[in-house]
């Protein structure tokens, strides 16, 4: 280095000597030599560009194609390596400038500082590329479905971003950036408020992936912000859901902490969802069965043994204690809701889109105005929402046409045809 940086000043001295000669002052002289190096030096840094852009980008271009890695390829997407080209010339401009330019020591000065920020500003977009690139890596990992963790990737950018932000105010100032961090601390209050959703965001953030509440790809629903879709993306301050009917919810962050919501990732694990729809009943049509009511239950094919097996317990019952059968209301007996129930428990049994390995009830609710509910509580073989909800379809539009067999009937308000009957 120091051979060049002797042969420059020869270089420089001799165009100095040469405008003397040719009768310009010693001052002048001085300061178009100057001007000459500064010109000349400016045009070199844009070839040096040219070239690092056009030669050896290409190159790291061409073998990052060849590489089996996929890292590098993100680091091309992300335009690392396209950034760090404005460095090279950067670089060389600052470290020739004081070689080249004898005088105005002010101009040095403001350029080097010009050039520093210059600098800087490139280093953090190649720091922001870098990271972006490392994060694109991570979501090709199988973890990254259950660890995203593109609010940490958020918080080491502002915090670098930040650094970057008084490395500048120091070179602007001419103070050291240590003194200014020390400054920091009676601006504190200020910056919490500034920064406060991204805080909160970070702090949920990490509650939200260590306790693992949330994952991309999770279907929730939060009614509070209207949300009912898929999780697209998790970042610093928001979570990003992707409603059923295409729209986007934007969620703070912290209310997935301070407020309740749901996470159907259970459901879509265990590979079954549940249905859970009752039915009303009008009481008036529940009764006992009599012999010829049963006879034609037993007909059924799926009622037989239940039928034949409850009516031998309700006579030995019976039997036992010595009830008066001609008085319906002594002893035990069969009632058509109860067969019904029976019905339905053994059809969806037998049902093959109805999981057996989960909890398969009919029950009733507690009786309203509007009825008794018989309330069918199973789970289907199926996650995906157009075919489950078709199971569900199927299976009450079976029990509904099958009610009248049983002699029921549901209960619903009365509409126009019932009072056009009425005044017929």
């Amino acid at each position: 280095m120091q051979p060049f940086t002797e042969y420059l000043r020869y270089l420089s001295r001799g165009v100095k000597q040469w405008l003397i000669d040719s009768g310009l002052s010693n001052l002048f002289a001085t300061a178009l030599t100057d001007y000459m190096w500064l010109i000349g030096l400016f045009l070199l840094s844009v070839i040096v560009f040219y070239i690092t852009k056009n030669i050896v980008y290409r190159l790291i271009r061409r073998m990052a194609r060849r590489s089996k890695t996929p890292f590098d390829d993100f680091l091309i997407e992300r335009k690392f390596f396209a950034r760090l080209c404005y460095l090279v010339p950067a670089y060389l401009f600052q470290m020739l400038l004081p070689l080249v330019i004898n005088q105005m020591q002010g101009l040095i000065t403001f350029l080097q500082t010009l050039t520093s920020i210059y600098i800087t500003f490139i280093i953090l977009l190649a720091i922001d590329a870098f990271l972006n690139a490392s994060h694109d890596l991570y979501l090709t990992k199988p973890l990254s479905k259950d660890k995203p963790i593109k609010g940490f990737v958020q918080i080491v950018k502002i915090i670098i971003y930040s650094f970057g932000v008084i490395i500048i105010i120091a070179l602007l100032t001419g103070k050291k950036p240590l003194a200014l961090l020390g400054g920091l601390g009676a601006i504190s209050a200020i910056l919490l408020l500034v920064f406060k959703d991204s805080i909160l965001g970070f702090v949920a953030g990490i509650q939200l992936t260590s306790n693992n509440m949330l994952r991309i790809g999770d279907w929730i629903t939060m009614p509070k912000h209207e949300a009912d879709g898929t999780v697209r993306e998790i970042t610093l301050t928001t979570v990003k859901v992707e409603n059923f009917d295409k729209t986007f919810t934007f969620i703070p962050a912290y209310s997935l902490v301070s407020d309740s919501f749901r996470n159907w990732r259970g459901m879509e694990e265990a590979g079954v969802r549940r249905i859970t729809r009752a039915i009303n009943i009008d009481m008036n049509s529940v009764k006992f069965c009599t012999p010829e009511l049963l006879q034609k239950f037993e007909q059924v094919a799926v009622l037989q043994e239940y039928i034949r097996k409850t009516e031998a317990e309700i006579q030995a019952y019976n039997q036992q204690f010595g009830f008066d059968n001609s008085v319906l209301v002594n002893g035990r007996r069969q009632t058509n809701l109860g067969v019904f129930r029976a019905y339905l428990i053994n059809y969806l049994k037998h049902n093959p889109n109805i999981s057996n390995a989960h909890t398969l009830i009919v029950r009733h609710l507690a009786p309203t105005e509007k009825g008794l509910p018989i309330q069918i509580y199973c789970f289907a073989n199926t996650t995906e929402w157009a075919v489950y909800e078709k199971i569900q379809a199927d299976i009450f539009d079976h029990v509904i046409a099958i009610i009248p067999f049983f002699e029921l009937r549901v209960f619903q308000n009365p509409t126009g045809a019932d009072f056009r009957g009425l005044i017929n």
